[in-house]
């Protein structure tokens, strides 16, 4: 091994160091007490626990909410991202900063703010009895969540959507309309197809954080709407059974396994998340 081959590999031990610390360890943790008992012996029955009445109505409630959360946001990232790849923005770092920005607020903060927001006694309430009309219940309610998911996560897939649009080659789209293509055929046949790799990468990053979420239920649902994130952060913090919590989270990765390797499939090369 020559000296330069011996300089990368220590300046990359504390790249390993951190890999093994936050993610190999942890995975080995959670692995162990999934496929154990109490007494250390091997066991299946924490990962057949999903199939339970109760926690698999938390698993599909979670599902359902994030497959809206992740539709809604499809359809306002998408219109938002085109035209800003429309607009000859110079610097991509000006339209990340733009939706960054938002992000620097606490996400816990952000979720508090938008409960003051829509609470019974709260500031949208407060409006709308001032001009004399009826309050909206929407807090402790699936809206709520689906709001707060919404609201937190629309930035992922605004800016997988934008990267990959700025990048097609305008004299493909130029190409097409010169051969008589109207604006919806030159949509469909080439801007959509080609802005796919954006699309499967803004579902993954919406889809994900929504089905593993506890924080926004927790607060925007009351604790009397649980999805599997709940029932899984209870299992840790609440009954201290780290068997039956680690189970159910191996579950709920399988999901996220199966999310990510169609992300990788239809994004090869990464080009929708290289801001």
């Amino acid at each position: 091994m020559n000296k330069k081959k011996l300089s990368n590999h220590l300046l990359s031990t504390p790249f390993y160091l951190w890999i093994g610390a936050f993610i190999v360890i942890p995975l080995f943790m959670i692995f162990y007490y999934g496929f154990t008992d109490k007494t250390g012996a091997f066991t299946l029955e924490n990962i057949t626990a999903m199939a339970e009445p109760w926690h698999f109505k938390a698993l599909m409630i979670s599902v359902v909410l994030s497959v809206i959360s992740t539709i809604i946001c499809f359809l306002l990232a998408y219109p938002l991202a085109y035209i800003l790849s429309q607009m000859k923005v110079n610097s991509h770092q000006y339209v990340v900063f733009m939706f960054i920005l938002p992000m620097w607020m606490n996400f816990l903060l952000r979720t508090l703010a938008w409960q003051t927001l829509i609470e019974k006694t709260g500031v949208i309430n407060g409006f709308l009895t001032a001009l004399g009309l009826p309050a909206l219940r929407i807090i402790n309610t699936n809206y709520a969540i689906v709001l707060g998911m919404v609201y937190n996560y629309l930035p992922f897939m605004i800016l997988p959507l934008y990267n990959t649009l700025a990048k097609i080659d305008p004299s493909v789209v130029n190409a097409a309309r010169d051969l008589g293509a109207n604006s919806f055929i030159t949509f469909k046949r080439i801007i959509f197809p080609l802005s796919i790799p954006g699309i499967i990468s803004g579902i993954t990053m919406v889809f994900v954080p929504s089905l593993t979420t506890f924080v926004i239920s927790n607060i925007l649902g009351g604790s009397k709407i649980l999805l599997i994130g709940n029932v899984i952060e209870q299992e840790f913090t609440v009954a201290c059974n780290w068997h039956l919590g680690s189970g159910l989270s191996i579950v709920l990765m399988m999901f996220i396994v199966v999310n990510m390797v169609l992300s990788m499939i239809f994004d090869k090369d990464g080009e929708a998340n290289a801001l």
